[in-house]
């Protein structure tokens, strides 16, 4: 979906004057680059278990989710989220997609809504985890809904941040951004450092309890 741009201009001035405006709770904590990441264990949409150790020795890939989020909106109606989700699973990597927002808040889902959601919306997640108390997102201090990161097969956060490089609810712009987390892929296929290994990620504030 297109907005129009001067929506588009005032969701991103909110955006970032106010990254966790919308939820009800602090995410004072910042996962740093280079640092372990958080384990965890959550059931998925269907009635799963996952572990992050279930993963040891793999790239994981964690997406914070709320389809109700225009920012969310613009990745998965283009089909880019889809697209980065399939191309980083090529490479290896595990695909964790989290929904954080409590109960009867914007982007909170039943199982058979999230199932229904990831038909619809044709998700290449490998699971979609549900985190209605929130204790995944404050570990990582998930902040907005896209707020994407990865870690390596030794458990460590190598990236942290936004998507991509361009803060806006139009599609349009997406050809025109650096996708941060494609770009982190290649360079660690590549053997080099990640040279952009944290950002500040942009979208809807996480809607915890």
């Amino acid at each position: 979906m297109k907005y129009p741009k001067f929506a588009t201009t005032l969701l991103g001035m909110v955006a970032i004057a106010g990254l966790t405006a919308f939820s009800g709770k602090s995410t004072s904590n910042e996962i740093k680059i280079g640092s372990k990441a958080p384990a965890f264990t959550a059931k998925d949409s269907n009635g799963k278990e996952r572990s992050l150790g279930d993963y040891k020795g793999k790239y994981v890939v964690l997406e914070w989710l709320n389809h109700g989020c225009p920012y969310v909106r613009k990745h998965y109606d283009s089909g880019n989220m889809q697209r980065t989700q399939a191309d980083a699973k090529k490479k290896g990597a595990v695909w964790l997609s989290i929904v954080s927002s409590a109960e009867g808040k914007q982007g909170y889902m039943t199982p058979a809504e999230t199932n229904a959601a990831i038909k619809k919306n044709k998700s290449n997640a490998d699971a979609v985890l549900l985190d209605a108390d929130g204790k995944i997102g404050l570990a990582y201090g998930a902040k907005t809904t896209p707020h994407m990161f990865i870690i390596d097969p030794k458990g460590t956060v190598v990236y942290q941040g936004a998507i991509d490089s361009i803060r806006s609810t139009d599609t349009d712009d997406i050809i025109k951004a650096e996708n941060y987390v494609l770009a982190a892929f290649r360079e660690i296929k590549s053997g080099s450092t990640i040279k952009t290994a944290a950002t500040e990620p942009y979208g809807c504030g996480v809607k915890y309890q």
